[in-house]
């Protein structure tokens, strides 16, 4: 093993950015930052495990840099910097801990032995620091050719035309039949045509996939034999997961073809992306990389030294350090440029504008940078609003670039349907949101509506249990939410009762129909069209086994027919631009002077102001104006459409409702229903306004009213 100042490979001044590794004249340039360092080494690791050691001796803006000739892709490298050694005060030089390039292309291996990364001795703030050397024990960064095959021209789909689709890559064709065994779970297996045949026949637009950044597990799921299998824990934010990749070292080109085969097909790739923390936890958690090289550049401290954590996962990346920005920045342009990816859902968004860990700014540098940057403003950028804290729960508070997981659209969708919401709420969660994305000049589809997601219950799942049941995530029980806003229909889990099936079943038409047909723009978990179940495990983040995983084989009658109505509502939804407005309803009218919403009591009647405040009113009727809904098509040219009648109904005994008069529709046509297991009404002949619709109990109609 060759040591600092023994290796024999020419090293040249080379250039400071951009950072990583990048193959040039003959060799690789190295570049790492580090303000703190006082002397940083690249380390070359051979074939055999062996380490050559090579100093960085130029040092430009706090990066360290150099060009070493004879080294080509493929050369697995870390990083050793020395320097100080102060934990409390965010100083953790430690040259016997090999780092990870934050910059790296490609990671390969994984945090064998935990005890190996830790850089201190007996207590992370005040213990000396260690002496054992960590190499064989962590991942190692490895130089990565660029290029690779062309990921197709980008769909561009109009955000106000767009159906999001949330897909874990793994657990999406673990047990695909089509899929090749060897490619199932993988970027490829997510590119098979069978699965491509699926995404299209349901009708969905865009799949955001679960994080593939390249994961390492924390230490409390490493001592317990368990894995993140979510992926929220981030080692290399610019490196695809190798996990994801049917043969090592291919997991670039393979992500590639994944994004060209989507493209091709014509929907787009968002990327779910966590830059509010990493893999290292807190203080006394491992050190891979950026703990190493400057913990103070990267992470938030504590006023009184130590770490600060606003993310509840021991770490905080800081929002306000230049570092970060220009990481963060960086790693978004890589994905969307070299990449082919059409957009990003950022994790936990809310930290991204708290720069040191203060009150939100919607403003932040951060949250600007990304914004302005050339390459990102076209992409779809969508903000989970919140954090840890109070004071990080920003729903509707983002700039106006930003789309945002609308958990309060959630919360108001399965109340309505459980029968624990006043109509008020809902009429605003219908239309758009207005009330929080309408006065900072957005539009509706800026809001995203969602009823689930990974975090929480499947929609089986929602309406099938009313406490949940995560044993298996070896927690006891704790962890997960108990906010679920669920109903089981009657009895907990697994049933027999045909009664209550159908009832579950409708319940969840009911929510699936909601979020299809509000205005704003819908997102589905995958694998609801098909019923999946995780046996009321509402946080399965550890759990990577067939309870994540989609059961592709299953052929009952309720996976049938809910697949069959989701297709039907997102077909619809495609069809009739005035379903998905992109323009808030409020203060417009349409070129006849007329109202462009109208709201309505089950007895035909207008909605008067006393019943917005009737705590005991369970069915709406919405009444939504075709002629002037404002879409367009991609050449710009207005789209006129019919105008609609939506009726919900969440009382338990049916209910007659009332058509409106011969103003909002000279035919009334009946076109979805969901007391139907596929939503076909059986009975679609016109009606005339004024007669008497018979509704089913928790049943959501649909109908065309014609002019």
């Amino acid at each position: 093993m060759l040591h600092r100042g023994e290796s024999d490979l020419p090293v040249l001044a080379g250039r400071p950015f951009p950072l990583g590794a990048h193959p040039e004249a003959g060799g690789v340039r190295f570049a790492v930052a580090s303000s703190v360092a006082e002397a940083v080494e690249v380390c070359l690791i051979g074939e055999d495990d062996t380490e050559q050691r090579i100093e960085l001796t130029e040092r430009t803006f706090g990066v360290w840099h150099g060009l070493v000739s004879g080294v080509t892709p493929g050369q697995r490298y870390g990083f050793r910097v020395h320097g100080p050694y102060d934990p409390a005060r965010g100083l953790r030089c430690n040259p016997a801990k090999l780092l990870v390039d934050p910059y790296a292309r490609l990671i390969t291996g994984s945090l064998s032995h935990l005890d190996a990364a830790f850089t201190y001795q007996d207590d992370p703030l005040t213990g000396p620091p260690s002496v054992v050397d960590s190499l064989g024990s962590v991942p190692l960064s490895v130089v990565a050719s660029p290029g690779g095959a062309d990921t197709g021209l980008k769909p561009e789909i109009p955000f106000e035309e767009a159906v999001l689709y949330e897909v874990h890559v793994r657990g999406f064709t673990k047990r695909h039949p089509d899929v090749p065994e060897h490619q199932r779970g993988t970027y490829l297996g997510l590119a098979h045509p069978s699965v491509i045949e699926h995404l299209v026949r349901l009708g969905v637009t865009t799949v955001e996939l679960l994080p593939v950044h390249t994961i390492c597990d924390e230490p409390n799921l490493l001592r317990s034999g368990r894995r993140n299998y979510w992926g929220y824990s981030t080692l290399g934010f610019f490196a695809p997961h190798a996990g994801y990749a049917s043969e090592p070292g291919r997991e670039v080109e393979e992500f590639r073809t994944m994004v060209a085969a989507l493209h091709a097909a014509g929907i787009e790739v968002l990327l779910d992306v966590v830059y509010n923390h990493t893999c290292e936890g807190g203080e006394g958690g491992p050190t891979l990389s950026f703990r190493g090289l400057d913990e103070g550049a990267y992470y938030l401290q504590g006023p009184e030294g130590g770490m600060r954590d606003i993310t509840g996962t021991g770490n905080t990346l800081d929002a306000g350090s230049p570092t970060v920005v220009r990481m963060v920045t960086d790693s978004l342009r890589y994905w969307a440029t070299e990449l082919g990816v059409d957009g990003f859902r950022f994790d936990l968004a809310s930290v991204l504008g708290r720069p040191g860990g203060r009150e939100f700014d919607a403003n932040s540098a951060l949250l600007t940078a990304i914004t302005c940057d050339p390459a990102l403003a076209r992409c779809k950028l969508i903000a989970e609003p919140w954090d840890a804290t109070g004071e990080g729960y920003r729903v509707g508070a983002f700039a106006p670039q930003w789309a945002e997981w609308n958990g309060r659209y959630r919360d108001t969708a399965r109340d309505f349907w459980r029968g624990a919401v006043d109509v008020r709420d809902l009429a605003y969660r219908l239309s758009g949101s207005s009330d929080l994305y309408a006065d900072d000049l957005r539009r509706p589809w800026q809001s995203i509506n969602f009823v689930t997601a990974h975090d929480g219950f499947t929609l089986r799942d929602l309406v099938s249990y009313n406490d949940k049941h995560n044993e298996a995530n070896g927690e006891d029980n704790r962890d997960g939410t108990n906010d679920n806003r669920s109903w089981n229909c009657g009895a907990e889990g697994e049933i027999d009762d045909e009664g209550i099936r159908e009832l579950r079943g409708r319940q969840a038409r009911n929510l699936m129909a909601t979020q299809l047909l509000s205005t704003g723009t819908p997102m589905l978990l995958a694998g609801d069209e098909m019923w999946r179940t995780q046996g009321g495990n509402n946080n399965a983040y550890c759990v990577d086994d067939e309870t994540s995983w989609l059961d592709w084989s299953q052929d009952s009658a309720e996976a049938a027919s809910m697949f069959a109505f989701t297709s039907k509502v997102i077909a619809l939804r495609a069809a009739c631009p005035a379903l998905r407005q992109p323009q808030f309803f409020e203060g417009r009218t349409t070129h006849d002077g007329d109202p462009d919403l109208m709201w309505f009591r089950p007895g035909g009647e207008e909605m008067a102001e006393t019943d917005w405040f009737d705590e005991g009113r369970r069915t709406l009727v919405m009444w939504i104006d075709g002629s002037g809904c404002l879409s367009r098509t991609r050449e710009g040219e207005l789209v006129p459409d019919h105008s609609w009648l939506i009726v919900l109904h969440a009382g338990a005994d049916p209910v007659d409702v009332v058509l409106p008069d011969a103003l909002y529709g000279e035919k009334y046509q009946l076109v979805l229903d969901t007391s139907v297991p596929d939503g076909t009404p059986a009975d679609t002949e016109p009606r005339e306004p004024g007669s008497s619709l018979p509704v089913a109990g928790r049943a959501l109609l649909l109908l065309r009213a014609a002019h």
